[in-house]
């Protein structure tokens, strides 16, 4: 009798949080600062989510330590349903990354969904001999020991990415660590770098006015984008399964009550589908996940796979932080 009183107890409790979520604000950490790709993301998100979930949305940006303050916020957070977070690859990364983390990636969060996934270019300052990437294995070649390659800051996008590259082709290059991509451009505009991996959300207008010389996109298959339909893979150009996409995910506290957890994977399901946020992420160069990583089982395994994957090639690359 008591174990089901227990249990019927435990049940009302559930339908109880499902009727009345959301009775407040829900709050959506960033863990990077306002106005880059991942809060941009966040906000065209939580316009289609205010809808379906039925309740008013704010995005608090929690910036500092390569996303891991914002991270660790929500991780501590009171597991009600009212602090979610939206965070980036840095989720599979950080364990790699930081010797020291407050949270455990797999264990302190509940899943609720992958949301899109932004693809990579392979990017040149114009004054490159190299016009194709068949040229630039040659150039590659011949400049051992001479090659910078920009990127935006440790663990960002154009670092792991260019770590992987680095690593695929078997030469080491001088990696140029800067705040933020946008000096990162700056320089490869002005020649000061030579090379440099990111997302087509900051590449695509670059490569369109020729200001810079494209070579390969990172993922597995030709994008369909009219500046970068020409573009080969760097899968089809020689290094087998290189494949780098950045990821956008959304995340809950443990122990989160799993009816408030089914209402917003169902509303994150919807908004998904709206058409503006398409149109909004088409623009951003992003493309939403359909398949079955929106449901948290798929979405929790997709990350633990991007741990193993990413693991090895921090550790090889020895590029830690405290």
């Amino acid at each position: 009798m008591k174990r089901l009183a227990l249990a019927l107890a435990a049940f009302a409790v559930a339908g109880s949080a499902l009727a009345e979520y959301p009775e407040k604000p829900v709050t959506i950490v960033v863990p990077f600062a306002a106005g880059g790709p991942t809060d941009k993301v966040a906000r065209d998100l939580a316009e289609a989510l205010r809808k379906p979930l039925g309740g008013t949305i704010v995005i608090e940006n929690v910036g500092g330590a390569g996303g891991t303050l914002g991270a660790t916020k929500v991780a501590k957070a009171a597991p009600d349903g009212y602090t979610l977070l939206l965070h980036h690859i840095g989720m599979a990364t950080s364990p790699a990354l930081y010797r020291t983390l407050q949270y455990k990636t797999l264990d302190d969060f509940e899943y609720l969904g992958l949301i899109n996934e932004v693809p990579m270019t392979l990017i040149g300052k114009t004054a490159l001999t190299a016009n194709s990437y068949a040229d630039l294995t040659k150039w590659l070649e011949a400049n051992r020991g001479k090659i910078n390659l920009a990127n935006a800051g440790l663990g960002s996008a154009s670092h792991l990415c260019g770590l992987l590259f680095q690593q695929s082709v078997k030469i080491d290059m001088t990696t140029v660590p800067y705040k933020g991509t946008a000096p990162a451009m700056t320089d490869l505009l002005g020649g000061q770098v030579d090379l440099m991996c990111d997302q087509t959300t900051n590449t695509t207008s670059q490569i369109e006015s020729g200001k810079v010389k494209a070579f390969a996109v990172t993922t597995s298959k030709r994008l369909t984008t009219p500046a970068l339909a020409k573009l080969p893979t760097l899968d089809e150009s020689g290094l087998k399964g290189f494949n780098v996409s950045i990821w956008h995910g959304l995340y809950a506290p443990k122990g989160t009550p799993k009816a408030v957890l089914d209402k917003v994977n169902a509303a994150l399901k919807t908004a998904l589908k709206d058409a503006e946020f398409d149109k909004r992420e088409q623009a951003l160069g992003a493309v939403i996940v359909t398949d079955g990583r929106v449901n948290p089982a798929e979405h929790k395994k997709f990350v633990e796979a991007e741990i193993n994957k990413w693991g090895p090639v921090i550790k090889a690359a020895g590029q830690y932080a405290d």
